[in-house]
């Protein structure tokens, strides 16, 4: 007998090609059959009328701290992926000199909003290498598998100190140490090397991260360690559309470099892209870009999310309109307070106006147009970006200002209704444009990062329900390609995405038609309590990870059967 038989399922292998009844054999950790007429199981899953698929690899992630506290690496574990690649963006744990601990902490706080005393509680260190890193974290039960990435900005700070945020360039003995320490970290199982270009990314005193300033001789030199030992994926966050004129000068330069780079090394080169209503046509011209890079040979691929890479504002994180005086006085008291706060009616009316004077709010999570914040009630999540679903609607439909209507809208679901305000990929349309582009990598959704901002974590939940099911944009045999095999293979991550015998028995049974993707909410089960949004969903009804069932029903069971993978 086998251990497990996943019976009558309409099997979508990863391969692209389109569903087919079979079942599916599981011995140990493995698929050993998949076909008709297989034998019984010691376990039998009645798939009938359900999707299996292989297990969706998500390669965008922030998880490097997480896993060490949260095995599961909740909520991306309840949306069908079995496995994470982290130390995206540049930010990474090691390399790191003793003593040089908090500095990494502080400075993944400052890019990703993870905080810096949540993560010195949560991680037991004790490591100095990136291998040594991995090692700490395959010791440990995982629940999902996990792979990582050495990144720049943890690599720079080893090997060059205060002088890695200089914009003087590295010497020809910092760029040997590095490249060496890149490939010590790919033999030792790194996936590849994360470097981060934008501006954007700071460290805490508001200097751009170490690597941002680095040189294309430093870059090629790193993608040369990964070359020489035939493996590792390059990960960038470029500078594209930063300090651009009318020429895109440095989006130019951006694509020049990568491309040179991938074409002398041979390396796939991932980098994001969003669509940004501040740059119109910028994503469209990246895309024409990568076209002709990868017509003369380079291995270039932009990564996009699938929806809008949003802020989500509400009574349990922040509002937009914190940096008032009232309003700052009303979400410093904890969350349960809050809401019976808002039946004063002194306090409302305090509240309103101040909101009502847009020209008083400041900063950039601030935003003083209520027509781009769009509204997104409890149960079923919606992300419609419509006019019809903004505050600015809800406001006139209520006969109120925009402030107003979010108090009334805060109280009648009982502070449970959030604001979703998209500040990339706004624009669904190029959205679609890019997700159907096949040089396209589907990620960003920055699992275990933003924790109190954002939450992205359930992307690949909406691209099913949103994008395939309920629009048709892909057909499911494609669709489900671009959350399996694609990543696997430009992640070198061997034996996974594909449902086939031999390869690891990560696999999915899910119901489409009842799919549902949750509205998130707000949990305290971080390190010292540290807030963060999680997003549940409804009809993953199996995941297996290496034949062992993660998630039963939406639920965990309790098992935690992943393992940390390492390059082919």
């Amino acid at each position: 007998m086998h251990d497990i038989v996943i019976r009558g399922g309409d099997v979508v292998d990863g391969s692209g090609a389109p569903p087919r009844r079979a079942d599916i054999a599981v011995d140990g950790d493995r698929i050993t059959e998949v076909g008709a007429g297989i034998g019984r199981g010691r376990r039998e899953i009645d798939a009938d009328g359900a999707l299996v698929t292989p297990g969706f690899i998500d390669v965008h992630t922030h998880l490097d701290a997480q896993l060490f506290w949260d095995a599961a690496a909740t909520p991306s574990c309840y949306h069908g992926v079995s496995t994470v690649v982290m130390g995206n963006c540049g930010v990474t744990f090691a390399p790191v000199r003793p003593g040089q601990e908090g500095y990494l902490a502080a400075m993944m706080e400052s890019v990703e909003d993870i905080p810096a005393d949540t993560i010195m509680a949560g991680l037991d260190w004790g490591w100095e290498s990136y291998g040594d890193y991995l090692k700490a974290l395959g010791r440990r039960p995982l629940g999902v598998n996990a792979g990582g990435l050495v990144g720049h900005c943890a690599l720079r700070t080893y090997v060059m100190g205060e002088r890695s945020l200089e914009q003087a360039p590295a010497t020809a003995d910092d760029i040997a140490a590095m490249a060496a320490l890149v490939g010590e970290a790919v033999e030792a199982g790194a996936l590849g090397f994360s470097t981060s270009r934008t501006f954007m990314h700071t460290v805490p005193d508001g200097r751009p991260v170490p690597g941002t300033y680095a040189l294309p001789d430093e870059l090629a030199a790193i993608a040369g360690a990964m070359a020489a030992r035939g493996r590792g994926t390059f990960q960038v966050v470029p500078r594209i559309g930063e300090r651009d004129g009318a020429t895109r000068q440095n989006s130019v330069a951006e694509m020049a470099w990568m491309e040179e780079v991938s074409r002398a090394s041979g390396r796939p080169f991932a980098f994001s892209i969003m669509q940004s209503d501040r740059r119109p046509g910028l994503w469209s011209w990246v895309m024409d870009a990568t076209a002709e890079a990868r017509s003369r040979g380079a291995d270039l691929r932009p990564m996009t999310a699938v929806r809008g890479s949003a802020i989500v504002y509400g009574l349990v994180s922040r509002t937009p309109y914190d940096t008032l005086p009232s309003w700052s006085e009303l979400m410093a008291r904890p969350i349960p307070e809050r809401l019976s706060a808002l039946e004063d009616g002194s306090l409302r009316a305090r509240l309103i106006e101040e909101a009502d004077r847009p020209a008083d709010l400041k900063g950039p999570l601030a935003p003083k147009d209520p027509s781009k914040i769009y509204l997104m009630p409890p149960g079923t999540a919606r992300y419609d970006v419509s006019p019809s679903n903004s505050l600015a609607a809800e406001a006139a439909r209520r006969g109120l200002t925009p402030p107003a209507a979010f108090l009334a809208y805060l109280r009648e679901t009982d502070g449970a209704g959030l604001l979703y305000y998209p500040v990339l990929n706004q624009d669904l349309d190029a959205v679609a444009a890019m997700i159907t582009n096949p040089d396209v990598v589907l990620g960003v959704a920055d699992a275990g990062a933003h924790v109190a901002l954002t939450m992205d974590a359930g992307n690949t939940t909406y691209f099913l329900t949103h994008w395939i099911r309920d629009r048709g944009l892909l057909d499911i045999g494609p669709a489900i390609k671009r959350l399996t095999s694609d990543a696997a293979d430009l992640w070198h991550i061997p034996d996974r995405g594909i449902l086939a015998p031999g390869m690891h028995a990560d696999v999915n049974v899910l119901d489409l038609a009842s799919l549902e993707l949750h509205t998130p909410e707000m949990l305290t089960d971080f390190p010292l309590s540290a807030p963060r949004f999680t997003q549940r969903a409804r009809g993953y009804v199996h995941t297996l990870v290496n034949g062992e069932a993660l998630i039963e029903q939406d639920e965990l069971t309790g098992a935690l059967p992943g393992r940390l993978v390492t390059p082919a």
